[in-house]
């Protein structure tokens, strides 16, 4: 099977600009070809171009852009933009070029331009990141916009909303591209207010270039992505970008994990600070005040100590400190304390797809289903299932291939600690040998629990079914990695592969 990308979300109708309109606004030199043409879109790969688009040739990993200029204006690109390392391509065609130094760097505000998104129709903007829990944040703070009155937007690892239509995701945080047109979309459909999960790479790639966001908010730093990045300094600088005044208003810092200190002195905006650790003296504090399986609820005091009670239909204390950062958020943007606990009272009505998603039935031993793929997700995960469960917790994972490999002895030693009974199987292998990896990941969970009950099962069907041979009423099973995914990444190929299917699948066919 191929892989399968969801397209580019356009809006029905923008506005149309004139080519020398865009060169003269945006100060881009004219270097051939009459400036004619309206445009009523931007696209930097042909694969996403419609007829009306302003065409950006990029210099890229392999090539330059511009030689697929030809195709671009076959299709029906009405100009180019590119730079001098692009101009030879384009010395036959009568289309319009325009020249612009590092497109990339602007690319953002490009889109912005083109799709008429200005700082006076934007909805409010909330952009959340950090290694673990952005994308719950991101979940949870457009729930409580929502219930809020607000007419939401979401664009996270998983999906993109707008205004209740639930669209799959093609990248954590959209090409800039994607993201203005998304928003012209969102604007569109009167969506009021927008929750965006922003990824490291998203930052240092330039992908939410042309927004301002009205609040940011940050998890917290952990192990993770140092494929991408030289060490965890560069990585927690990268994270930083977003709480720099051309990126957002406002920011809240969740101080709970070790880099918080070392990310506050980057923000150069103001901001303000929520834990679950009172020692830390924090702006807005989030208290647990009882945790159930498939429940937490909570408390968070304010700075002037009066508190707002609510409760989320997901289990953990990470998950009650995610709802916290997503409170003082709305604060930050705006919102009255009293108006937040008027519309949450009776908890936030939140759904977070393969976010310790329970897909067992009453009875069974508890199957969740879990994205987390770092030793701190594990940490935390483990930590709230084991909170909740009365018998034995059993864990399944796997790592990724052609990725972080530093982090894999973690990912073992606490899954190892963090269970009784531990599955080792495979995840997106991609190009390496899934055998090697599961090799890796059990001489360091016997090295951390020589003693343990440790099995390592292959493919990940035969995984689940193994672990679910092994479960007793009481007893919970936590399959972490796969989470809301539909397809496992072998050679390159995305095969169709559902956990919470494969799940359901064993728990029938072993009677429950």
């Amino acid at each position: 099977m191929k892989e399968s990308i969801p397209p580019t979300i356009r809006p029905e109708r923008v506005e149309p600009i004139s080519v020398a309109y865009l060169s003269s606004e945006l100060n881009l030199q004219h270097v051939s070809g009459k400036l004619e043409g309206s445009i009523t879109g931007i696209s930097m790969n042909t694969s996403d171009l419609r007829p009306g688009d302003l065409f950006v040739a990029m210099p890229g990993l392999k090539t330059h852009g511009a030689k697929f200029a030809g195709k671009a204006l076959a299709l029906g690109a009405v100009a180019i933009v590119t730079d001098s390392a692009g101009l030879p391509e384009l010395s036959d065609f009568s289309a319009p070029v325009l020249l612009l130094e590092s497109p990339r760097e602007h690319l953002g505000t490009l889109a912005a331009f083109v799709y008429g998104n200005t700082p006076d129709v934007m909805p409010k903007l909330f952009g959340t990141t950090g290694t673990n829990g952005k994308t719950s944040t991101t979940y949870i703070l457009e729930a409580m916009l929502r219930q809020l009155g607000e007419v939401t937007g979401l664009t996270s690892t998983a999906e993109r909303h707008i205004a209740g239509k639930v669209i799959v995701s093609r990248l954590t945080t959209p090409e800039s591209t994607e993201m203005q047109s998304l928003i012209a979309c969102m604007r569109e459909q009167k969506v009021s207010s927008i929750a965006v999960e922003v990824s490291a790479q998203a930052l240092t790639q330039l992908r939410v270039d042309g927004l301002i966001f009205d609040v940011a908010g940050f998890t917290n730093l952990s192990h993770d992505h140092l494929d991408d990045y030289a060490d965890m300094d560069e990585y927690l600088k990268a994270k930083a970008q977003l709480f720099q005044p051309e990126r957002a208003h406002r920011g809240v810092v969740c101080v709970d994990s070790s880099y918080s200190e070392s990310f506050l002195a980057l923000c150069s905006i103001p901001t303000v600070t929520v834990s679950t650790d009172a020692q830390k003296a924090p702006d807005f504090l989030v208290t647990v005040t009882d945790e159930l399986p498939g429940l937490t609820r909570f408390v968070v005091t304010l700075p002037d100590q009066s508190v707002i009670r609510s409760q989320i239909p997901i289990i953990g204390a990470h998950m009650a400190s995610n709802a916290g950062l997503a409170i003082a958020m709305l604060i930050q943007a705006g919102f009255s304390p009293e108006r937040i606990q008027a519309a949450i009272e009776a908890g936030v009505d939140c759904y977070l797809p393969g976010r310790t998603e329970l897909v067992s039935k009453p009875g069974a031993p508890a199957v969740y289903v879990d994205f987390g793929h770092s030793p701190d997700a594990f940490l935390n995960t483990l930590a709230a299932v084991r909170k909740v469960t009365v018998g034995k917790v059993i864990m399944v994972f796997g790592a990724d291939g052609d990725r972080d490999a530093s982090k894999r002895p973690a990912m073992s030693r606490v899954a190892a600690e963090g269970s009784d009974v531990l599955v080792i199987t495979d995840h997106h292998p991609r190009f390496e040998d899934a055998a090697s990896i599961r090799a890796e990941l059990l001489k360091a969970a016997l090295a951390s629990k020589p003693s343990g009950e440790i099995y390592e099962v292959s493919p990940p069907e035969a995984a689940i079914v193994k672990a679910v041979s092994l479960a007793k009423p009481g007893d919970a099973i936590l399959w972490a990695g796969p989470g809301h995914q539909d397809y496992r990444d072998i050679r390159g190929v995305r095969t169709p592969y559902s956990a919470r299917a494969l799940a359901r699948e064993a728990l029938k066919d072993a009677g429950w």
